[in-house]
């Protein structure tokens, strides 16, 4: 008997856990401010065997205005301001941000804000930041967000938290086409009643393939032990 029956019902499992572990941590991140859920899709290798991937759905969440100043959000499916951090530069949809110790505009990771001149420094009383990311203190203009986008169909690599490893064709948004958003907050786009149905048929899938499986290696037992064995 061949073993076609064993390696696909093993792909499926492998195909069904890896939805399950994504739609766990969708569900799990749906109050997580600026979470971008994600998508698991099988694509077929030179094998024809059926490979999980993951996509993340850049699509916009809920937004709540809020009154703190260093709220910021972005309107826009795929556009990111843009933080330092000890592994390099990195996108961020927002969030409550706040003033370090230096005074510079910090991400909830202490991740400096990138501007057109390098760090934000915003020490003052008064921080006003208008929707093309122009950044003035006590009246002073500091600098501007950085505000850059990825090309549609782009796939982005997501790190911990709400953050991306840049694209590498990305571009600076054109000031006319931005729109930060001061003083409030975006939620997650996680559908939770959406991932919930998803995750009850993930999990009975996941049980029909595992049944699949045990059966035809019962059925290769029967035929390995029984079948060949000679009458006394």
């Amino acid at each position: 008997m061949k073993t076609d029956g064993i390696a696909s019902a093993a792909s499926a499992l492998r195909y069904w856990e890896r939805r399950q572990e994504i739609a766990s941590n969708n569900l799990a991140n749906a109050s997580t401010d600026g979470f971008k859920a994600e998508r698991v899709f099988a694509r077929l290798l030179g094998s024809a065997t059926p490979v999980p991937q993951a996509a993340t759905d850049l699509r916009e969440g809920s937004y709540t205005p809020t009154n703190n100043p260093l709220d910021l959000a972005l309107r826009g499916d795929a556009t990111f301001f843009v933080v330092g951090t000890p592994a390099g530069e990195r996108w961020s949809r927002g969030g409550s941000w706040g003033i370090d110790a230096a005074g510079f505009l910090v991400d909830g990771d202490g991740n400096k804000a990138l501007g057109e001149k390098g760090a934000i420094e915003v020490d003052g009383k008064d921080v006003t930041i208008d929707r093309t990311g122009l950044v003035i203190v006590d009246g002073v203009k500091v600098d501007r967000l950085r505000v850059e986008s990825a090309p549609p169909g782009a796939t982005l690599q997501h790190e911990s938290g709400t953050r991306f490893v840049p694209y590498a064709g990305r571009t600076a948004v054109a000031l006319d086409q931005r729109d930060v958003l001061q003083a409030t907050i975006e939620g997650s786009n996680v559908d939770t009643i959406g991932s919930l149905v998803d995750l009850i048929s993930i999990q009975r899938n996941f049980a029909s393939a595992q049944k699949a499986l045990s059966t035809i290696d019962d059925i290769r037992g029967t035929i390995a032990n029984d079948l060949g064995r000679v009458p006394a």
